[in-house]
């Protein structure tokens, strides 16, 4: 089965315009800081714009279906496994750190949070704070907070369109000004917030910090993975694909298409298919769905061969 999503959208105080100029978005809220492009989560959930399961969420189509529709991989999972969304960072977001499976469960009752992010776009010297530039202990982890020198130690990384960076739980992380990328990550809503220029929210007030959660969880060392895709671009006839990763939470792949490209949703999982760039046709069981940047869409696990022609980028997304 093809599930046509509608995204939920979040106005958090950093975002921009460019989910509404760039995609064609249609929101009230201003700014648009995310749109949630794939998830259950109870903080946003999409609604199914197409098919027997219109006006419905997606979990509760996907409870109606049962968990083979969701795939093998998931037979064990106790909720839907990811979260996928566009992010449009006008300002900076606070620096922040995401826990564990274990500590999220254990003090959240939730999973922990990694995440992946795929730079579609950036302002000339965009960067954002990836990790430490060396290896500090935890003591001074905190006196760095307090003393407010918090940012001299921190990886400050120069960021360019079809940059990759894997953000395992425990990474310290903040995505800079002049950014749009797409995250994919864990289902989960968890963050630490350690550092936030000393902004007030809506109320007037500083934003609050969870710094004893962030003590507890960051790892305070630099990043092991760089800021590149895990493989090189393959040339086929009438498409590209380059693997951005592939771990035991989810893989990720852009896939470019300038003629046509043939995929399958088998037995082993869903497949999530997020439009980043251009327009073009879906063709599916038996029908044919138009697509345009910004759309995202669920195949169900064995929903079986799928083909897509056109010009246009894809980030397609398994477990």
């Amino acid at each position: 089965m093809i599930f046509r999503l509608q995204p939920a959208f979040k106005d958090y105080l950093w975002g921009g315009t460019r989910l509404k100029t760039d995609f064609g978005f249609q929101t009230d809220l201003d700014p648009v800081a995310e749109g949630w492009m794939l998830s259950c989560h109870k903080d946003g959930e999409n609604m199914v714009l197409n098919g027997p399961f219109q006006g419905k969420t997606l979990a509760e189509a996907l409870k109606t279906l049962g968990p083979d529709a969701l795939g093998a991989h998931c037979h064990k999972k106790s909720e839907f496994p990811i979260l996928i969304k566009l992010i449009d960072a006008k300002q900076n977001l606070s620096v922040q750190v995401h826990p564990d499976d274990a500590y999220a469960r254990r003090v959240e009752g939730e999973p922990g949070k990694t995440e992946c992010w795929y730079i579609l776009d950036c302002t000339n010297g965009a960067e954002l704070i990836y990790g430490f530039k060396n290896s500090i202990d935890r003591a001074e982890f905190r006196r760095r907070i307090e003393d407010n020198t918090f940012l001299e130690v921190v990886n400050h990384v120069k960021v360019h369109k079809g940059d990759f960076f894997f953000i395992e739980s425990g990474t310290l992380h903040a995505i800079g000004g002049g950014i749009l990328l797409a995250e994919i990550q864990q289902n989960s809503n968890t963050t630490y917030r350690v550092y936030d220029y000393g902004r007030v929210g809506a109320d007037g007030k500083p934003r609050a910090l969870h710094t004893e959660k962030a003590l507890d969880v960051t790892v305070t060392a630099p990043p092991t993975h760089t800021g590149r895709p895990e493989g090189e671009k393959e040339r086929h006839d009438g498409f590209t694909s380059q693997l951005l990763t592939a771990c035991d939470l989810f893989t990720v792949r852009e896939v470019e298409v300038s003629g046509v490209y043939s995929g399958a949703a088998d037995e082993t999982s869903f497949v999530s298919l997020l439009i980043t760039e251009g327009e073009g046709r879906l063709e599916a069981e038996s029908e044919t769905f138009g697509l345009k940047k910004g759309d995202s869409l669920l195949l169900t696990a064995n929903s079986g061969p799928f083909c897509v022609c056109g010009q246009l980028k894809i980030l397609e997304t398994r477990v």
